[in-house]
């Protein structure tokens, strides 16, 4: 865990108290090349750390930070297949899921990649099959609805992509996800599927998920209403698993072969590239699945490779340290500004947050410092017209990570210069505001009498000051999306080593699944509720008197 103590820390300290009074207009007054210095390109994929509160001299002693946490050991662990899941006895395998290249990984004595490879040849035997249309139902019709039922990194992951790659979808296939308990989620896209031409894809590695597999035996019994007493034949043309659990697919009437594996090196957040991806590879062909992978295992290899000073997954890290431990930001936000990426903040909220939302560290012991910022964020376009009042002149600190792609996905004439303007704009009116002096002088310009500008004038100065990172892509393509993730996935595990955490355990997930199985019974009326607080008895008792159970 981080020793605040330390040498590195309270270098840290001492330095954000020296630099505590400028503002990013006076580090860009000093330093005429200060984009130069504080921008990273690698394949197209462009970062840009300039608006960032801290100066050189901070980048170094953060690395310095960096390197007190034995960063470049905890990544030699990592790529190396050590069990650093030590509380569950795993290991974060997850880039042997993108390795492309021939031979072993992560090593020759631990090989993974051929039961990998096996699973690819798999996926891309399916998907053809189905994108081709000799995959056929019960009927004899071709697929044209695929249905993705999971939760959490089985769900999030690959309908983020899915949504963001929209552009490279199979004009003859209708993806849908879905992941609530809530039945209507569920039972209004029944309502406009055709079971005949409807595929379902039951995500979950060990097939005893709540949420996944209710909702998935409510499609089944859908399905087999349908097929009538063809219905054990129609089952497996229809429903395929991703699972670890071959036994518990067996149960549920799927065959081996429809059953595409995974393993316990894989954690959820982490499981798009695998078989979870499945759906992608059926929207986007395998191909360009592939390239997704390849995208990836760029980033993996300029982590493994590039400088600390140079390194993307590293400075990204270190800029959200800064913010959060030495600046005081217990927020941060993600804008897109691009419609695909609709559902990328909702997928960095779980892989951040699941993954260092902790205040224990890897020895058990309360952390000295706090952990992962709360993450949240919108289509950037849409929160100008909603939360961005409150980023100018709230006064919170709100470091943001302003993302946009330079070519536009579905082109329309005259549409991407504005939305570009749009995205530059934000970032530069959050870093450098507006003075008094210029308010004024822009009153004074506009004819407003002097009466009227002392009242109006408090209103008009912005603070600025607000950090921001800017990521813009060359195009959203499969491969700058592989990327875009892989490089929030290494920037994860990079903050996690720094704070001395396990990023991939999730132990307070738990907590909530096993009351609800307790509470289950007492709802449906046949179970006590011996032992629970007065406010949960109560509640089970209105909802017993008001509900439909």
């Amino acid at each position: 865990m981080p020793n605040i103590n330390a040498p590195a820390w309270k270098a840290l300290l001492a330095h954000r108290d020296q630099i505590s009074g400028l503002h990013l207009r006076d580090l860009f007054a000093a330093d005429p090349d200060r984009f130069k210095r504080f921008s990273v390109e690698l394949d197209g994929l462009l970062v840009d750390f300039s608006k960032q509160r801290l100066d050189e001299k901070a980048l170094r002693l953060l690395i310095d930070l960096a390197e007190t946490a034995r960063l470049a050991e905890w990544r030699d662990r990592l790529f190396s297949g050590d069990k650093i899941n030590f509380s569950e006895k795993r290991a974060v395998l997850h880039p042997a899921l993108r390795h492309l290249k021939l031979g072993a990984f992560p090593s020759a004595e631990q090989d993974v990649m051929p039961e990998v490879r096996a699973v690819r040849v798999q996926m891309r035997q399916f998907s053809e099959k189905v994108r081709g249309g000799l995959w056929r139902g019960f009927s004899g019709e071709g697929i044209r609805d695929v249905v993705n039922i999971g939760i959490g990194g089985s769900d999030l992951g690959p309908k983020m992509v899915v949504r963001s790659l929209s552009a490279y979808q199979h004009p003859g296939l209708r993806m849908h996800f879905v992941s609530n308990i809530d039945s209507a989620h569920l039972a209004k896209l029944l309502d406009s599927l055709d079971p005949r031409r409807t595929l379902f894809v039951v995500a979950s590695k060990t097939f005893t998920t709540q949420e996944t597999m209710l909702n998935a035996y409510t499609a089944r019994e859908w399905l087999c209403a349908a097929a009538g007493e063809d219905w054990a034949r129609a089952l497996p043309l229809h429903f395929v698993a991703v699972s670890s659990a071959v036994d518990k697919a067996a149960a549920f009437g799927l065959p081996e072969a429809n059953v595409f594996r995974m393993w316990d090196w894989v954690g959820g957040r982490y499981s798009l590239w695998s078989a979870v991806g499945l759906s992608i590879a059926l929207a986007i062909g395998m191909n360009g699945f592939e390239r997704l992978l390849s995208g990836a295992q760029t980033i993996d290899n300029h982590f493994r490779e590039a400088p600390f000073e140079r390194n993307l997954p590293v400075l990204m890290a270190l800029v959200g340290v800064w913010n959060t431990n030495f600046l005081g930001a217990s927020t941060s936000a993600v804008l897109p500004y691009n419609e695909s990426l609709r559902f990328l903040p909702s997928f960095l909220q779980q892989l951040e947050m699941e993954s260092n939302g902790k205040t224990v560290g890897r020895d058990g012991q309360p952390l000295s410092c706090q952990a992962n910022p709360i993450v949240w964020g919108e289509i950037g376009s849409n929160g100008q017209h909603a939360f961005f009042q409150l980023l100018h002149q709230g006064g919170w600190l709100v470091p943001s990570d302003f993302i946009a792609s330079a070519q536009s996905d579905f082109p329309l004439p005259g549409h991407q210069a504005p939305l570009m303007a749009n995205f530059l704009a934000q970032s530069a009116a959050l870093a450098f505001g507006k003075t008094e002096a210029e308010a004024r002088s822009e009153l004074e310009a506009a004819g407003i009498p002097a009466d009227q500008m002392a009242a109006l004038l408090p209103h008009k100065v912005f603070a600025g000051n607000q950090p921001s990172t800017t990521i813009i892509l060359p195009r959203l393509d499969p491969f700058h999306l592989g990327m875009l993730l892989a490089l929030y996935e290494h920037k994860v595990f990079v903050q996690g080593v720094v704070w001395g955490i396990n990023s991939f355990d999730q132990w307070g997930v738990e907590l909530g699944k096993q009351l609800a199985g307790r509470l289950l019974p007492a709802l449906q009326g046949v179970g006590d509720t011996v032992g629970l607080d007065q406010s949960t008895r109560e509640l089970i008792a209105w909802c017993r008197e008001h509900g439909d159970f």
